[in-house]
């Protein structure tokens, strides 16, 4: 190697028997880096490392050493000091271009231990010597974002490197063979470092290819040349594509002035409200109720909040539990309206965070109205209702204002605005502040009110302008507060490791392994681990104090509640049981132990009532009612009673000090549903809930010292969770770039979860690539889904299978309804699996159940339906109701009429209802391989993942299509996919996402790469030339809902007979790298480099190719050892022979024999894909044996 006169000196280190050590190599290179004049010192070190990349041998380490070393010390000379490595600022992009990309030679894969490796393998001392420099240097570029290496000592020393990065600012991670250290944080899983990421070879019969291209040649001959635009783009638009803000204001300024008329029936029905007000309160009853009322705390500030009200824009009310906030302000202000003859012109609306809270609380306030629900004061949830056209006080969730705001922009006769619970920080209600924030400046007359519990008043008063506060003194009686150090000397419980684990049945087993000792702790343990070790117990007995020792935070502890609840019924006094719990899960294996145990299980002495947000109102409304005398009543919630929601005769609380909590990883773009512990605000509501009618008492089932340790506030939803729906709100609503919109909220989310939600967006195509809605993005915006879900909706609309569709979609809004009991298990697993035929889907077994239950509701029978086939009938009928909204909503929007039947004229093809699936649910998609004793699913995101217990794929030994699509996925230990259904290549090429060409002919490539299939050309051509022409039919339908898509006969019959004839022939192949391009050859040619055995000759695979095409039986070969150990093959097929040149190996021999055959048939030439074809016809039998038979699931 000739190397620059700059290298004399370290040569002659690196030529002595005794390799140097990183501190003589630097010395050696600073003194030939001197040797040179200044000028010439940097292009001698750029020649020197060209020199070295052009050597035809691999660099060794002390070669990449030197220059690694002399590039430093000659930029140190240059700039005339020492090296600096400033640490930069973290990009949140993607992963950057590589800056050294260290990749072993074979010599690093030789086994441990022999000479060849020992002079290979440096010692970890000098490897992270060595490492330092690379760290340095990767600090010091700007443009470069990470180093990768594949070798073994890399591997080897990664503890020590890691740290090492770590002290220096950076990241680093260890993926399988490859380590990597970054400027930015690094995901758990690396789909561009995975050598066994999915590459799909794609195999169809070749005649249903010659159909499909047969119906799609006629499909365009037939074709009207003009085309429709494919993207939704309004008339006036902004610079990023958006309507401009204040342009949209004006144009919804179209109320004209009232005329007399309309002013004397208004006023007239002023003093109407008035009169009938008047009427009420100086009634025996009214007056009974006012003089109530004006006992609450909130009267006596009655005076200063409508003063407030009517001198700001902003009101800030912060009030403590029982202060009567939620009930009288509102009231308050309705009240003042009408008493000033404004009552018909008053429109007040509140919103809830929860369902139960909107009907719960607006049902109170007419009440004290003394009038029936739907007169002055109404209230608006998802699928319910009470309102009327005399409706002056509207409680709703803020999902419905949202879903109004979409209509009406303005909020066109709306006086007030008040949003209550704010302290909760979920996110449509933040959401909603920054829609009011910029609304507020274009209606000056329109009043909003914040209203909260536990409110950090000063920073929304700060958010809105310094906009007044006002405190309301709370009214509740003392609450004496006990924590577990408490409970168990006041008890005398003993807590040991084996009575804290609950109890979840058999189908929830991982949730009881999870509780068990662990090394590995968990972020529950890990947050309170500090707090648990500085606490001092000496104070309490020595039995408590080895309970506390051996505590477990993981668990809930059902055994510690149930003696909590036995020691209140025994021994305290009367009065209601609230319990907060985490979850339904939870609730449910609880009661089901409670109703167990021989006290609190009967009914004559306690009252077990359950309150979840997915229950229907009706049950819900149970636990406000008074139990009978000598009955206690327990109440087993979540934290949706912390709130809102005012249970009267509760005397007694029990706080497990837990909440699931949506969390969201947008490094690894997972969402978590996980418990975690509540905020000290939370603790101190879930404690005011005892004190409402009397002192009470509650039991905080943790130690004071982790009460100490919980935040202050909960972590805002808005940077907790998925915002594909919030973005493509935002950009329904006009409001500009999503990232500029997001950026004026309170606490705004970081960048990489909106780059994922855009992203997102933009693969499901709601928006273009400069993100502006497309017309499936403004009907999605319309319906009250996932955007996934709504997709599929839409969809299932226009292929005419809507009815199935609208099961699956309702069915994935609410709770599953497939029950597992503890006690009969194998029978409900039974059940599903009946629903599902084997067909492996877990969502066409949701429709089919579905189905069932309908026919039986018909006749009467639904409950003894549900109660045969392990079916929630509560879960049947809520999705029932969301049924009939989604078909009025996609009946509003246009896409389906009142002929129910054209709109199923498809929904017994269930090939065609998997295809809807696929493309709803993609990107949400796993590979699948089956091996001889498991089943290996991998997605992009995660990696490996596994199958929910549930799913009804998760008990079968294979499954038999290559894909599985689903709509969640949970963390847990490891990553779960809930519900999933098989689907074939063509489905996935057909009804995935976007589809880009590879580096070769027949070389596809979806996800960015991540997905990679290979195939004939012509049979890629196919599957593109589909794509396109469905991709516009769908694009058509959506801009003309009155198409009637059976004009495209044809191009539906060629879809629908590949996805239903798609046997999935293909397979996996892992680490395929794409072949160079090949000139033809001559016989000559050819029969030389296979006797020379050249790579990538691939004869004998086409041979096979082009016999099975033509119909006959697939070549043998014969191979016998000649003279000087080599070998000859000869290929036999269809009674001719062909044999092959001597080679050094059979497999070499093979290959020269059918490269031998292919260049006979074809002439001396190699085949391309074309020649194969015309080659199979003049092979094809007159009669080929065993042809399949019509298959039934072909189109007449």
């Amino acid at each position: 190697m000739a190397y620059s006169a700059i290298f004399h000196g370290c040569l002659k280190a690196a030529m002595s028997a005794r390799p140097p050590s990183g501190v003589q190599l630097r010395r050696a290179c600073r003194a030939s880096a001197a040797a040179l004049p200044p000028s010439t010192r940097p292009a001698a070190a750029l020649r020197a490392r060209a020199a070295l990349l052009r050597s035809a041998r691999p660099p060794t380490l002390l070669e990449r050493r030197m220059v690694v070393c002399l590039a430093v010390e000659v930029d140190r000379r240059r700039r005339g000091g020492v090296v600096a490595s400033p640490f930069l600022h973290r990009q949140s992009s993607s992963y950057g271009r590589f800056a050294y990309q260290d990749v072993s030679s074979d010599e690093s894969d030789l086994e441990a231990g022999s000479p060849q490796q020992q002079q290979m393998h440096a010692s970890t001392l000098d490897n992270v010597e060595e490492w330092k420099w690379k760290l340095t240097m990767l600090l010091r570029n700007k443009e470069e974002q990470e180093i990768i290496s594949r070798e073994r000592k890399d591997r080897r020393d990664f503890e020590q490197l890691s740290a090492l990065a770590t002290r220096m600012g950076l990241y680093s991670h260890q993926y399988s063979k490859v380590v990597v250290f970054s400027k930015v944080p690094l995901p758990n899983y690396r789909s561009d470092l995975d050598d066994r990421r999915p590459q799909r070879e794609v195999v169809l019969p070749y005649r249903l290819q010659m159909e499909v291209d047969a119906h799609l040649q006629t499909y365009l001959s037939r074709k009207p040349k003009s085309r429709d635009k494919l993207l939704y783009s309004p008339k006036s638009r902004g610079t990023d594509g958006s309507i401009a803000v204040d342009d949209l204001y004006d144009k919804q300024q179209r109320i004209t002035p009232n005329s007399v008329v309309v002013e004397k029936i208004q006023r007239r029905r002023s003093l109407q409200l008035r009169n009938k007000q008047q009427d009420w309160q100086e009634c025996p009853e009214g007056q009974k109720m006012l003089e109530f009322r004006r006992s609450l705390p909130a009267y006596k500030e009655k005076d200063t909040l409508l003063k407030a009200i009517s001198e700001n824009q902003v009101v800030v009310v912060s009030g403590e539990t029982g202060c009567g906030k939620t009930t009288q302000l509102p009231q308050y202000i309705l009240e003042s309206e009408i008493e000033a003859a404004r009552g018909a012109v008053c429109s007040i609306i509140c919103t809830q965070p929860r369902r139960i809270s909107a009907m719960a609380v607006s049902e109170r306030v007419a009440s004290e109205r003394g009038e029936q629900l739907g007169e002055s004061v109404g209230y608006k949830v998802r699928l319910e209702g009470m309102k009327g056209r005399d409706t002056r006080l509207l409680f709703c969730t803020t999902g419905i204002l949202l879903r109004r705001l979409l209509v009406d922009r303005n909020l066109t006769g709306v006086t007030h605005v008040i949003v209550d619970e704010i302290h909760e920080r979920g996110m449509n209600e933040d959401f909603l502040l920054i829609v009011l924030k910029e609304l507020l400046r274009h209606r000056p007359e329109l009043r909003l009110i914040l209203m909260s519990a536990t409110l950090n008043a000063e920073l929304f008063s700060n958010y809105f302008g310094g906009a007044p506060m006002i405190h309301i003194p709370g009214f509740t009686y003392p609450v004496r507060a006990h924590f577990l150090e408490n409970i168990l000397e006041m008890t005398g419980y003993r807590l040991t490791p084996h009575n804290q684990i609950d109890d979840y049945g058999q189908e929830k087993s991982w949730k009881m392994q999870r509780q068990a000792v662990k090394k590995r702790k968990s972020q529950i343990a890990t947050a309170v681990e500090d707090a648990l070790e500085s606490a001092d117990f000496r104070g309490y007995g020595q039995r408590t104090c080895e309970s506390l020792s051996c505590w477990n935070p993981d668990s809930i502890g059902f055994n510690l509640i149930e003696h909590v609840l036995c020691h209140i019924v025994q021994k305290e006094r009367s009065g209601a049981v609230l319990v907060f719990m985490t979850g339904w899960d939870d609730i449910n294996s609880l009661k089901d132990q409670l109703q167990a145990h021989p006290l609190l299980g009967d009914p004559s002495r306690v009252l077990l009532l359950a309150c979840h947000g997915s229950m229907a109102s009706s049950e819900q409304r149970l636990i406000f009612d008074k139990p009978p005398d000598g009955v206690r009543k327990i109440v087993l919630a979540t934290n949706m009673a912390e709130t809102s929601i005012t249970i009267n005769d509760v005397v007694f609380v029990v706080d497990c000090g837990k909440a699931k909590e949506t969390s969201y990883d947008a490094l690894n773009n997972t969402p978590c549903l996980l418990p975690s512990w509540i905020s000290k605000a939370a603790a101190r509501q879930r404690r005011g809930r005892a004190g409402r009618v009397q002192s009470g008492e509650c039991y905080h089932l943790y130690p004071r010292c982790v009460y100490d340790a919980f935040a202050e506030y909960q972590l805002p939803e808005l940077l907790r969770t998925p915002l594909q729906s919030l973005c493509l709100q935002i950009k329904s609503l006009q409001l500009g770039s999503i990232t500029e919109f997001l950026s004026r909220a309170l606490q705004p989310p970081e960048s990489l979860s909106v780059q994922n939600a855009v992203e997102y967006l933009k693969v499901i195509g709601a928006l273009d690539e400069n993100e502006n809605l497309t017309v499936l993005g403004r009907q999605l915006s319309m319906l009250p889904v996932e955007p996934k879900l709504g997709k599929m909706l839409i969809l299932g609309a226009i292929f005419n299978c809507l009815d199935p569709v609208m099961s699956i979609v309702a069915g994935l809004s609410v709770r599953d309804p497939f029950l597992m009991p503890f006690d009969k298990k194998d029978l409900a697993e039974s059940a599903k699996a009946q629903f599902s035929g084997y067909d492996y889907s877990d969502h066409l077994a949701l429709a089919r159940a579905y189905d069932g239950w309908r026919d039986a509701e018909r006749q009467q029978a639904g409950y003894e339906y549900c109660w045969r086939n392990f079916l929630s009938a509560q879960t049947m009928k809520a999705i029932g109701s969301l049924r009939k909204q989604f078909f009025s909503l996609l009946k509003d929007i246009g896409i389906v009429d009142q002929n129910t039947e054209f709109s199923n004229l498809w929904s017994h093809d269930e090939h065609l209802i998997r295809a809807i699936i696929c493309a709803g649910l993609f990107p949400g998609i796993s590979s699948v391989v089956n091996k001889e004793k498991s089943i290996s699913l991998k997605t992009m995101e995660d990696g490996q993942v596994l199958l929910y217990s549930n799913s009804v794929n998760a008990g079968v030994p294979k499954i038999p299509y290559p894909w599985l699509v689903f709509n969640e996925k949970v963390k847990v230990n490891s990553v779960f996919l809930r519900d999933s259904t098989g689907i074939s290549d063509s489905l996935l090429l057909l009804f995935g996402g976007n589809i880009s060409r590879g580096g070769l002919d027949g070389h596809l490539k979806m996800l960015g790469g991540y997905l990679e299939f290979f195939m004939e050309p012509s049979l890629a051509e196919t599957y593109l030339s589909l794509k396109k022409e469905l991709g516009e039919l769908i694009q058509n339908k959506l801009l003309n809902p009155k198409l009637d898509i059976q004009s495209s006969h044809d191009l539906l019959m060629a879809v629908r007979l590949l996805v239903s004839e798609d046997q999935c022939e293909g397979r996996f192949v892992f680490g395929r790298q794409l072949p160079k391009k090949v000139a033809k050859v001559t016989l000559q040619a050819a029969s030389s480099k296979g006797a020379n055995g050249a790579a990538g000759d691939n004869s004998k695979n086409q041979l096979q190719t082009l016999l099975v095409r033509a119909g006959h039986e697939a070549p043998t070969y014969k191979t016998k050892q000649v003279k000087n150990n080599q070998f000859r093959s000869t290929v036999l097929f269809n009674g001719l022979d062909f044999t092959g040149r001597p080679c050094s190996n059979k497999k070499l021999a093979e290959k020269d024999a059918a490269a031998q055959a292919l260049l006979w048939l074809r002439g001396e030439t190699h085949l391309s894909s074309s020649d194969m074809d015309a080659v199979s016809t003049v092979l094809k039998k007159k009669k080929v044996k065993n042809q399949r038979t019509a298959r039934s699931s072909r189109w007449n």
